[in-house]
């Protein structure tokens, strides 16, 4: 039976994002890593690979793709209540000790992780996401950025069908990718995961190249939130968070951040699982700070108002959830208070969703 590796070999198509630097080695410039590439021989994500001078990227098949609510990715000022159908290939940048989605993250590194690859075109993609009824199509599972070719060419099929395209990223990005992805992507979650450099080089990145990626992809239009998942011991000190804040607020104060909880997982069991205390003081750092919206996820019921989206202006609850449940819905179409007029940034859909989520 022939390795995952040699499997894969057989779904890729020349890339965009690279150029030669001499002899056969190549540089990719898809992820922070900016990897130099020899013959024959693979970049850090393992899926990107230099074959005769030129680069190799995964291209015409998922390993997974479902259609979930948007909240779970989580986009909470995007479509509140719409399905959006994800889809992931194989690989990431980075080899999170914690990762949930090991199994395709990590299927070249690590022989415990057992994915198999589905042949599939742009279009079919398209026509299963339009079937489901879904409203965003989102590259996920996965670290997207490796694989941002394969989603372009999704991504434009998706966009002629009036779907609204997203990322679920770790943010280790460079300028090059996000003007490449720029016509074509949407929204950008992007997984903050620390502020602290030594703790990224754990993960197998570095924090510089994710923080000048938050700014930047801020400063292109995209719209983006910003996860980070808090682990006791690892990120969780009140001075790294207010720092991590404090950065995300200089940019805007008007970036949802959502503090998720830790569960044990993979290869990371000895932290004990995040509380709901945990996240209510995380959450209280974030709004001191000068965030508008900060959100508490992963624990439904046990962390208060968090899961809610309030007027930053007035209070006025705009929408409520429970979970992935959306359980009131009061922004206007065009994206207001209904009851103080203050804008409230997001992509919100028209009237008619908003009565319609609100009979809910």
């Amino acid at each position: 039976m022939p390795a995952l590796a040699e499997v894969l070999a057989q779904y890729v198509r020349e890339g965009s994002l690279w150029e030669p630097i001499e002899r056969n080695r190549i540089r990719c410039y898809a992820c922070g890593h900016c990897c130099p590439i020899l013959e024959g021989q693979p970049g850090v994500c393992k899926v990107r690979f230099n074959r005769g001078g030129r680069l190799l990227v995964p291209w015409g098949y998922v390993v997974s793709a479902q259609s979930d609510p948007i909240e779970k990715k989580p986009f909470f000022h995007v479509r509140p209540g719409a399905l959006a159908f994800s889809f992931g290939m194989l690989g990431c940048d980075l080899h999170c000790a914690y990762c949930q989605n090991w199994v395709t993250s990590q299927a070249i590194r690590d022989p415990g992780a057992v994915a198999a690859p589905r042949r599939v075109t742009p279009d079919r993609l398209v026509r299963l996401a339009v079937d489901s009824g879904a409203e965003a199509l989102v590259s996920t599972y996965n670290e997207p950025l490796i694989t941002a070719e394969w989603a372009v060419a999704v991504f434009q099929e998706a966009r002629a069908a009036g779907l609204i395209t997203g990322f679920v990223s770790n943010g280790n990005a460079t300028p090059r990718v996000l003007e490449y992805l720029r016509p074509w992507l949407d929204v950008f979650k992007v997984d903050l995961k620390s502020f602290e450099d030594r703790s990224y080089r754990s993960l197998g990145g570095r924090l510089q190249p994710v923080l000048e990626s938050v700014r930047s992809i801020h400063r292109m239009g995209f719209w983006m939130e910003v996860v980070t998942l808090l682990v006791p011991g690892f990120n969780d000190s009140a001075e790294e968070l207010r720092r991590l804040t404090g950065f995300l607020a200089g940019i805007s104060p008007d970036i949802p951040w959502h503090v998720t909880a830790f569960h044990r997982d993979y290869k990371m069991t000895g932290p004990r699982d995040t509380t709901p205390s945990d996240l209510l003081r995380t959450a209280e750092i974030g709004r001191r700070a000068g965030l508008r919206y900060v959100y508490a996820g992963n624990l439904p019921g046990g962390v208060g108002d968090l899961e809610n989206t309030r007027c930053y202006s007035c209070g006025e609850l705009l929408v409520g959830r429970s979970g992935y449940r959306i359980t009131g819905y009061r922004i206007s179409a065009d994206g207001r208070c209904p009851s103080c007029g203050a804008p409230v940034p997001g992509l919100w859909g028209d009237a008619e969703r908003g009565r319609r989520l609100a009979r809910l």
